[in-house]
């Protein structure tokens, strides 16, 4: 079995990866996409989005890393595809996936499910150019409006040369709402003879198996899950406890820590209660003192009053 953290744009940024990567068995975590448009992209950029190159592609655990690339040009995702192994990604994944407006509008994400035969230019022209030994992976959809096109893009990427395929088991028109239709990538595991990941709708280690059970894949991908429950990986991997409050406060300590202390400290507020969002449906605990510190604008107001709840718990 592999478990792997999804890619969560504007939630699972280096910071997140590493406090998660530390506390779960992780086979593999998946960074925030790198938008790519046409040109190729200074490697700041990368350093930027994945600071975890630094340090060949693992997060401080030892977690292995890789970088996720959104875009529609075939060339120049090739090109970008090629800089981030260079740099030290363990692999390089295609992001078809991202239902929002604006990567949707610029033609991106997944926008590009309504298209198989750009999908299938996309993947192919990344697989030409990377070595490999190196993975060249996809995440999709199951469609963008409807579902109708679920195995055409799913054969698009294997036909490609693609590595593995993630599927999200929903459309974007579904967008997050259950439940997910696991059911599809049963037909699709079935159908490609390269690893399958199943993603959707895996909030605990029963929900994982159940999962698993109805697909047949060995690997799942997990996102809001792993954020709403923080050691979600090791209860589906060891059958590990799930984690109390107290440990869960606790590591909002840690993550309040690097935030403040990293280069997106400003940003602290919105962080820290869109985590919040997340642990509200797994902890009662959460959601009252959510409502205790929602009102706050500060960090420095926000700070005092996870520290207190954390000195009561302890």
């Amino acid at each position: 079995m592999r478990v792997i953290l999804a890619p969560m744009e504007g939630v699972v940024d280096d910071h997140m990866r590493e406090i998660l990567s530390a506390i779960n068995p992780f086979d593999l975590v998946v960074t925030e996409f790198v938008r790519v448009v046409n040109i190729l992209l200074p490697e700041k950029v990368f350093y930027k989005l994945c600071p975890e190159l630094h340090h060949q592609g693992l997060t401080a655990s030892g977690t292995p890393v890789r970088v996720q690339l959104l875009g529609q040009e075939p060339e120049w995702m090739a090109q970008n595809a090629i800089r981030a192994i260079e740099l030290g990604s363990n692999g390089v994944d295609a992001n078809f996936g991202c239902p929002a407006k604006t990567v949707n509008k610029s033609k991106g994400g997944a926008v590009l499910l309504q298209y198989p035969e750009n999908i299938y230019n996309i993947v192919k022209a990344m697989r030409d150019a990377v070595p490999s030994e190196h993975p060249v992976t996809a995440k999709i959809r199951l469609g963008y409006e409807d579902k109708s096109l679920f195995m055409e893009n799913a054969l698009a990427v294997y036909e490609a040369g693609a590595t593995e395929l993630a599927i999200h088991a929903r459309s974007k028109t579904d967008g997050y709402r259950p439940p997910a239709y696991w059911e599809y990538i049963t037909e699709v595991r079935k159908r490609l003879p390269i690893p399958v990941i199943a993603n959707g709708e895996i909030w605990n280690a029963a929900d994982a198996q159940r999962c698993m059970d109805v697909t047949g894949c060995d690997s799942v991908m997990i996102g809001r899950g792993a954020i709403s429950l923080p050691n979600l990986g090791d209860t589906i991997k060891t059958g590990a406890s799930p984690f109390s409050w107290q440990q869960t406060l606790s590591l909002l300590m840690a993550y309040t820590d690097k935030e403040l202390s990293g280069r997106k400290s400003d940003y602290y507020p919105s962080r820290i209660k869109q985590w919040f969002s997340y642990l509200n449906r797994q902890y009662p605990e959460a959601d009252a003192l959510f409502r205790e510190l929602r009102v706050f604008k500060t960090t420095e107001e926000i700070v005092k009053v996870l520290q207190h709840a954390h000195r009561t718990l302890i």
